[in-house]
């Protein structure tokens, strides 16, 4: 089996190569730099061209690397509130039986919904609507290297957001769980790009459309990782109100029309939307879902200062391991246990966004400090980082907002790293093309490893498709009449973050119906209640699991 570190075999050569001969092989490649320079050049052909090549280099890769089934109890989750704004609904009524559908990061009361924010869900809805939930992710991941490109042009020279964007797309663009899970990233990273983007442009020209613009990002952050967006946005806030209080600000004849109205009616939109979903959701307009679900069945709090809860007893089984063992023993209040979360934090972060070759131009980072501009960067994503160590759980996707300030950072970096002589040699030419030609030479391999195993995890980290379950799942809607399948879980070693019983937002009316059961508590109520329906066993635990025909346990007094 292929390995990325495989790639150090190209890597290590390639990178001597270039730095005794920095310009080695320049008849080949100053014609494809030539290239991406000209269509960096007009600004909206960039932006068009970032965003095509990114859906359609994953879609041209679907022969052979087709589209995942989910897997993580996030990314069930994320499609319920997919499938519940595709039917035109923000949220579902509570469900009879839910008591028996009750399951992990799913709100049962006061209505059936999703505890995630809702801007995941809308993107997924999208692509719902045109045949697959994941054409959504598709979209929105095209969508976020044409905002990066987009931003770019507001810091940099133009020349340079081709390259800048092409970063991040080499590093995890096609092969991440960003692009072929279902619990995001894209949406919010789009957010962050268009704050940031904005916040030059309104510097320079004051343009309403930018200012919107701005709003539009703040709404998207709000909706999708509003803690981590916040951070994001507290600098950029601070720094217009300096900016109008300032000088060197024009008069308010023309700054409150053209900055401070548009930005301010999308932030009042926002906060309208958000109490209007809470309130449908919640019963309350300043309870988010996502609160709610800490207080129903949480015990571990989200800043790494607060005390844990007293424990709460849950009648299903899975779920009260998840909340009183796992999440508990995640982190215990102790300093063995903050180092323990930290480093992980670092590690996942470095391992996805910069890798060995991209850490190369950090060796520059002294010259971000020359600049005003950068420095502001600079001390807004060490905010951030901060703000990402002071809670409990982490995963790159929380850290999507400030995607944006990292690229403009890393691209910075890279100017400066091209710009490197050594005795009067070019080496920052020679460097720059053998960090791209290292991240290149990771596709064919990614490639190579997926074509062997179409089911292989190559390249994306952080995910995991219940290929078994979509394979009976398929199974089932494949057979004439409704299904009701009972999931079996062992209580020995089922994966607390792979669950079987997730359903459609409409219950029932769905064709399949996943119920959990649970020892010692009867399930004629779910027999009776879906009387219609063809009973299914799937023991979930078993290697592989297989579908049969229900048969109760031995302690069970009712059976269908």
């Amino acid at each position: 089996m292929y390995s990325i570190y495989w790639v150090w075999i190209y890597f290590i050569p390639i990178l001597i190569v270039f730095w005794w001969k920095p310009l080695f092989a320049n008849r080949l490649l100053a014609p494809v730099e030539n290239f991406f320079s000209r269509i960096a050049a007009n600004k909206r052909w960039a932006i068009l061209f970032a965003i095509l090549f990114s859906i359609l280099f994953r879609v041209s890769l679907i022969p052979f690397f087709p589209i995942r089934p989910p897997g993580v109890v996030d990314e069930y989750s994320y499609l319920l509130a997919a499938d519940t704004f595709a039917h035109g609904r923000l949220t579902n009524p509570p469900h009879p039986m839910a008591a028996y559908l009750d399951t992990n990061a799913v709100l049962q009361h006061p209505t059936h919904a999703s505890k995630y924010p809702p801007a995941q869900g809308a993107a997924l809805a999208v692509g719902q609507l045109l045949g697959n939930p994941w054409f959504g992710v598709l979209l929105s991941m095209g969508i976020m290297f044409g905002a990066l490109v987009w931003m770019l042009q507001g810091w940099l020279p133009p020349k340079w957001a081709i390259p800048g964007a092409a970063l991040p797309f080499l590093k995890f663009g096609t092969f991440s769980y960003w692009m072929n899970g279902y619990w995001g990233g894209a949406v919010a990273a789009i957010g962050g790009a268009l704050v940031m983007g904005a916040l030059p442009r309104i510097l320079r020209k004051q343009k309403p459309l930018d200012a919107l613009i701005m709003g539009i990002g703040i709404c998207i952050l709000a909706n999708s990782r509003p803690y981590e967006g916040l951070v994001l946005c507290a600098p950029v806030g601070l720094a217009l109100v300096w900016w109008l209080c300032s000088r060197r600000s024009p008069s308010w004849r023309i700054t409150l029309p053209r900055v401070v109205l548009p930005v301010t009616v999308m932030v009042l939109l926002t906060l309208a939307f958000s109490g209007y979903y809470n309130w449908r959701v919640t019963g309350d307009p300043f309870l988010f879902p996502a609160a709610l679900h800490e207080r129903v069945y949480e015990n571990l709090s989200i800043f790494i200062w607060e005390a844990p809860k007293t424990p709460m007893h849950h009648p299903n089984l899975q779920v009260d391991t998840v909340f009183n063992s796992q999440s508990y023993n995640a982190y215990r209040h102790t300093w063995a246990d903050f180092q323990r979360i930290t480093l992980k934090k670092v590690n996942d972060s470095y391992t996805f966004f910069v890798g060995s070759a991209l850490l190369i131009p950090f060796l520059t980072i002294p010259l971000i400090f020359t600049t005003r501009r950068m420095r502001f960067l600079f001390f807004q994503i060490t905010l951030c980082c901060l703000a990402s160590l002071v809670v409990i759980w982490s995963q790159p996707h929380y850290e999507a907002p400030v995607l944006g300030t990292f690229v403009i950072l890393l691209t910075q970096m890279f100017r400066y790293l091209r710009r490197w002589t050594y005795l009067g040699s070019p080496v920052g030419i020679g460097l720059t093309r053998a960090i791209i030609l290292y991240c290149v030479a990771a596709l064919p391999l990614f490639s190579i490893q997926i074509a062997k195993d179409p089911r292989s995890s190559a390249g994306s980290g952080w995910g995991h498709s219940n290929w078994e379950r979509a394979r009976i799942a398929k199974d089932l809607r494949q057979m004439p009449g409704l299904q009701l399948v009972i999931v079996r879980y062992l209580k020995t070693h089922h994966n607390l973050g792979v669950e079987w019983d997730y359903n459609d937002a409409d219950i029932d009316h769905a064709k399949v119906v996943w119920v959990r059961e649970v020892p010692g508590q009867d399930l004629q109520p779910v027999f009776d209640y879906f009387k219609s329906r063809n009973v299914w066993l799937v023991q979930a635990d078993l290697d592989p699991p297989e579908l049969e025909r229900y048969t109760p346990l031995p302690s069970d007094s009712a059976a269908p």
